[in-house]
Order: C-alpha cells, then sequence, then structure tokens
C-alpha cells in the first residue's frame, strides 16, 4: 500500500475536522424533526450543541410559530430569531443555568395534549440545564459537582448522581408536562443512551437514590449536608424516585439520538482511507484513566511497527488507528493540573513512545473545549519532546504534574478550534507509517 502523499499532520487534522462535521447541528438536525403538531410548538434545550440545534430548527422551519428557551455555555452562543439562547456554567453549574431551567420546566407545564415540546439535548446539558431541589442549594450542587469532576467518576456514574438531585432531569422535564415530547439528542456518551445524555431530562431513568449515594461513597466524594440528607430521605422512601422504565408517560415521549461518536469516527476514518490508508476502528466506548489507555495504545503501535508483516493485514503499516469515548483524568489533591484528557492521553502517548519515528497521532475533544483550557486538543509528531524540551518543558515531569497542556504549548501542538458548538465525545487518531 503506497504511503500517504499529504503531510501526516494535515491528514490527521482533516480527519478530525471531518469527524466535527459529521455531527454539525445546522446539517443533521432537518432530517430528524417531528411532525408538526396542531398545536404550538415549544423548542427547549440545553449542551454545547443547544444554540446551533436551535438555529437549524429555525432554518428548517421558518413557517412554524416557535418560541423557547435553549441552555449553552458560555460563548458558544447564536444569534436566533425566536428561540432564545442563554449562556450559562459548565462543567460547574451556576445561578443563570438554574433560572433558564426553571423557566424551560414552567413553561412546559403550560402546554397541552395537542402541543409539541421538542428538547435539543446534546452533553454538557448536565451541569447547564440545573434545577436542583428545593432542599439543595446552588452552592450546595456546584460543592457537589466539583467533587465528582475530581474523583474521576465516569460521566454516567456522575449524572446518577445529578439526576437525584434534579427537578428536571431524569426524566423529569417529560413528565411535567402534557405534550407530545420528541428530544433530538446529540450523544456525548459511550452506548448513546439518552438516559445518561445531559442528565436524560426527557429519558426513564433506571438508576436510584441507592445508586447515587454508592457512587459518591466508591470515589471518595465529600458532600454538603443538604446533598446527603436528601438522598438519604430518597434512600428510605420519602422522596419520589425519577420516572422509570415502562412508566406510561413515556408513550407520548420520543427520544432520538442524531448524532453518535461512532458515525464521527467513521467520517474520519474515510479521510484516512480516501488517502490509501488502512484504517483500524478501535471502538467509540473507549474509558479509563487517560494515561493508562495511552499505555495500551503504545504497546499497539510498538507491536506494529516491530512486526509489520503481522498475519494481522489490517494492521501492516500504514495504518491509522481511530478511536473514541470519554477517558478520565484524576486530579490528586493539591495539584492544579492544566489540560484535559486528550492532551493528557498523547503526552502519556509520547512518553510511551519516546520519539518514535513514522508515528504521528491527535487527540482532541469534538466541542473544541479539551479541558481546563481553551484548545480542543493537540497533535504529536516524532520530535514533540525534543521541542517541548528546547523550550524547558520535559515530557515525564509534564505528565506527572498532569500538566499536558504546557507541554503542548512548548512543543507547539496545541490545536484551537473554538467552540464547534456540537459534542460527540473524544478523536483520537495515531497514524503508523
Amino acid at each position: 500500500m503506497p504511503q500517504p502523499s499529504v503531510a501526516p499532520l494535515d491528514l490527521l487534522r482533516t480527519s478530525f475536522d471531518a469527524a466535527v462535521a459529521a455531527a454539525d447541528p445546522l446539517q443533521i438536525v432537518a432530517a430528524h424533526l417531528p411532525a408538526r403538531p396542531r398545536g404550538k410548538v415549544l423548542v427547549v434545550g440545553a449542551g454545547k450543541a443547544a444554540a446551533s440545534m436551535a438555529a437549524a430548527v429555525e432554518a428548517a422551519w421558518p413557517d412554524v410559530p416557535l418560541d423557547g428557551v435553549v441552555i449553552t455555555r458560555y460563548e458558544h452562543g447564536l444569534p436566533t430569531r425566536h428561540i432564545r439562547v442563554v449562556e450559562a456554567g459548565h462543567p460547574v453549574p451556576d445561578e443563570a443555568g438554574e433560572a433558564a431551567a426553571a423557566e424551560i420546566l414552567t413553561r412546559a407545564r403550560t402546554l397541552g395534549e395537542d402541543d409539541l415540546l421538542l428538547a435539543l439535548v446534546s452533553g454538557g446539558g448536565s451541569s447547564l440545564l440545573s434545577l436542583p431541589v428545593d432542599d439543595v442549594a446552588m452552592a450546595d450542587l456546584k460543592a457537589v459537582t466539583r467533587e465528582l469532576l475530581r474523583s474521576g467518576a465516569p460521566i454516567e456514574q456522575m449524572n446518577v448522581v445529578r439526576k437525584h438531585l434534579s427537578q428536571i432531569q431524569g426524566g423529569r422535564l417529560a413528565a411535567a408536562t402534557r405534550a407530545r415530547v420528541c428530544a433530538l439528542v446529540v450523544s456525548d456518551v459511550t452506548g448513546d443512551s439518552p438516559a445518561d445524555i445531559a442528565s436524560g431530562p426527557c429519558a426513564p431513568d433506571p438508576s436510584t437514590y441507592v445508586d447515587a449515594q454508592a457512587i459518591l461513597a466508591r470515589y471518595g466524594c465529600t458532600v454538603p449536608a443538604s446533598v446527603a440528607d436528601h438522598l438519604q430521605r430518597g434512600v428510605q422512601g420519602a422522596i419520589d424516585e425519577t420516572p422509570k422504565p415502562g412508566d406510561p408517560l413515556f408513550a407520548r415521549v420520543e427520544n432520538r439520538v442524531i448524532a453518535t461518536a461512532h458515525r464521527s469516527l467513521e467520517a474520519g476514518a474515510a479521510v484516512f482511507a480516501q488517502a490509501g490508508i488502512r484504517t483500524v476502528l478501535l471502538g467509540d466506548t473507549v474509558t479509563g484513566e487517560a494515561r493508562e489507555v495511552a499505555k495500551v495504545y503504545a504497546a499497539l503501535v510498538r507491536e506494529i511497527r516491530a512486526h509489520g508483516s503481522a498475519p494481522a493485514a489490517a494492521l501492516r503499516p500504514p495504518v491509522a488507528l481511530v478511536s473514541g469515548g470519554e477517558c478520565t483524568v484524576t486530579i490528586p489533591p493539591g495539584v492544579k493540573g492544566r489540560g484535559g484528557r486528550c492532551t493528557e492521553f498523547l503526552l502519556s502517548l509520547a512518553v510511551e513512545l519516546d520519539g518514535m519515528a513514522g508515528v504521528h497521532a491527535i487527540a482532541g475533544d469534538t466541542d473544541g473545549i479539551d479541558g481546563s483550557e481553551r484548545n480542543a486538543g493537540a497533535w504529536l509528531a516524532p520530535d514533540s519532546i525534543a521541542r517541548a524540551r528546547e523550550r524547558g518543558a520535559a515530557a515525564r515531569a509534564c505528565l506527572d504534574a498532569h500538566d499536558a497542556w504546557g507541554f503542548f504549548d512548548a512543543s507547539g501542538g496545541l490545536i484551537t478550534t473554538g467552540p464547534t458548538r456540537t459534542n460527540v465525545n473524544d478523536y483520537r487518531a495515531i497514524l503508523v507509517a
């Protein structure tokens, strides 16, 4: 098989851009809209893609009277004509999101049976659509969110806790209205379950208060007394559970997953195929500590480089290893850290490969923001460690300090896209020449 004629880093960046484009709401929402109702249409939503989804609805239904409000992350808004866009806090919720979520719940309760509640749901909605239960203050919800983020708990388990502290998540938005409900969902979680995405405001919730308590204990989270008391009352049956699978209310509710990580991986893989490079999809459900996942990938790369004539023809170089999912980064107490799970994965890969010739890689968050900084991710080349060292950044020391951003800033490998206004999790590609 011929080597690619395009420079490896250009090819990697083109593949990442293709993965993001495959989940662009402005391109995909129109095909998934439901039948127009006899009554009113109230458009609500929350997530990093909320503004672009709202704009797409307005473009697709120019002659339908629309009204509503959606919540997105700060600096992720777009101009809209009829659907109001509110910007709020992420990943830690804030009062702007709380007020908008309360408005959404109040307005959903006014709809009748002939109306349509069109919910635009995407990743990030768990913090943006934050309306805590009456006995938990927003300050306490912020505190437990910070604990969960620090703990390294997978997003699905974080959301179990958040659903049981919310008036609107865990299917409660759908339960609050008499209208027909259609939720258009852009998935940012492994498995693409609407119950997990943005904490499932319109989906039945199979989890329980007992599960929420167990997750906080498993990850050693210290929570405010109001949170502990509320969950304990739920365990004792003093508070109603979230609506469960099989509840008759969901007969009038539909959750349509319109964008997934796997579809974006396929779009990214197609770029390599067009360049004449074998592509192996390693799955869209990769989870675990980012630095540990990178060690497994590095072992696979070493095997491919050392035994390129192995019987597994798909792994003979040149080959692109493409994967998605959502890894985690656990920050020890007292360590600030800079970066996110994509750059930490890539830095760990750099340390393991130690400048191996012919290996280039990219890792980025499809929402355009990787962790604590403003970059989407980074790229890695055989000389990245040497270039960073010239500017005083040692790869191993940066990894130990959870300062992946500092390493790639020094190596010149940061990728900055700005907000993409979509989110189908992470995109990773390793090109072995």
